[in-house]
């Protein structure tokens, strides 16, 4: 696959994070937000909420503060530059496809820091009384993306781990 196809298909991947992502979260402000309803619960496990993340992955650094945001942004996007430039580059098709979702994710989460001054989350899986952060689709998709490329780095083709 050609340089240029590799950064097309993982930017088309990337957009369709995006898109999802703020479909997602326009659908989730409007039913919880305008309906005042703060938590929705849908399964034993799993709930709808409504929680703002000022900070980064899991709230770190949460500071409060709207420069903090654009802080955030900024960085976020220098990252997303060096990530498109590994896209042209990438070695096979399982780095493109972890690329475009960590690339779609991180631009969905920079949107909402730009719109909101922070990260709109609403997805809520929880067990025993124990919560995992609440997240949405870009976080998902950054995930996603990561645990793809462990999977390469350690069984990939060039690994020497098969």
């Amino acid at each position: 696959m050609t340089p240029d196809a590799k950064l097309k298909r993982g930017l088309l991947i990337a957009a369709g994070v995006l898109v999802l992502d703020q479909l997602t979260k326009f659908a989730m402000l409007r039913y919880l937000i305008e309906g005042f309803r703060p938590s929705v619960e849908l399964l034993p496990f799993f709930n709808l909420v409504v929680v703002w993340n000022y900070g980064v992955s899991f709230g770190m650094f949460n500071t409060g503060s709207s420069s903090a945001a654009h802080l955030f942004a900024a960085l976020a996007m220098a990252i997303v530059a060096g990530l498109v430039w590994w896209l042209r580059n990438a070695e096979n098709a399982t780095v493109v496809l972890a690329l475009g979702l960590v690339v779609g994710g991180a631009v969905g989460n920079v949107v909402d820091r730009l719109r909101f001054g922070a990260v709109f989350d609403f997805l809520d899986f929880h067990a025993a009384g124990w919560h995992w952060p609440a997240f949405n689709v870009a976080d998902a998709g950054i995930t996603v993306g990561v645990a793809c490329l462990f999977y390469d780095a350690f069984f990939g083709p060039r690994s020497g781990l098969k």
